[in-house]
């Protein structure tokens, strides 16, 4: 019979919501319309980056209550792969076996994470044989490598403490990204005029979340001493 040979499929329905982000600044109109340099146009690509540091951001810490569902987040983001033996230094066989905690299929396209702080200590892991796991990008533009696999930085990726997040490992195309609509960015020119001001908003609506948590695996450090 069929369902002897057969199995069934079965699917989870994610649901991406729309969590709004918006960032607002008032100048005087004396400032906006005297000044020696584009000013408005300054404005706008400053919240250009406010809005994708936000995003960052909220990609690897959100909570998912008002906001995105992070890849750090304790229920829904990425699994514990391996745990270190210190509390406060990471060690080149932890890193080995945290590219081996995560699944073949999931190693094809997978990455690196951290905090510049972490990735200044991966820079000086040794394997048994003294060589240093870390491999120097050989072409402008390339991330640096640790055992053939790409290393990229993140100021919003915590710094390892005790207990905390070290390092994530994966293929990070599983976190998917719902965006609603574009940015947009309007001046309102009447709302504070009786003020001599003149405001700037820029908004968006945007969510995400890791659809398959084990696609990423975690560094975590040890607790306590």
């Amino acid at each position: 019979a069929a369902s002897d040979v057969y199995k069934r499929q079965t699917f989870d329905q994610i649901i991406l919501d729309a969590h709004k982000l918006h960032v607002a600044i008032k100048v005087t109109e004396e400032l906006l319309y005297d000044n020696a340099f584009n000013l408005e146009n300054y404005i706008l690509t400053q919240f250009g980056k406010a809005l994708s540091n936000a995003e960052e951001d909220a990609f690897i810490n959100g909570t998912g209550v008002g906001q995105p569902l992070g890849i750090l987040a304790e229920t829904g983001g990425a699994q514990v792969g391996v745990t270190s033996a210190s509390s406060t230094k990471v060690t080149a066989d932890e890193i080995i076996n945290l590219v081996y905690s995560l699944k073949r299929p999931y190693r094809k396209n997978a990455v690196f994470l951290a905090n510049d702080v972490c990735v200044a200590e991966l820079r000086k892991l040794k394997d048994n044989n003294g060589q240093y796991l870390w491999q120097p990008s050989l072409q402008a533009g390339e991330p640096d490598r640790v055992l053939g696999y790409k290393v990229y930085t993140s100021p919003y990726f915590p710094v390892p403490t005790a207990g905390g997040t070290a390092v994530a490992f994966g293929d990070f195309s599983y976190y998917n990204i719902g965006d609603r609509g574009t940015r947009s960015f309007a001046e309102l020119k009447e709302l504070f005029a009786g003020n001599g001001m003149i405001g700037f908003v820029a908004k968006e609506r945007v969510d995400g979340k890791l659809v398959l948590p084990e696609a990423i695996k975690l560094l975590q450090m040890k607790s306590g001493s």
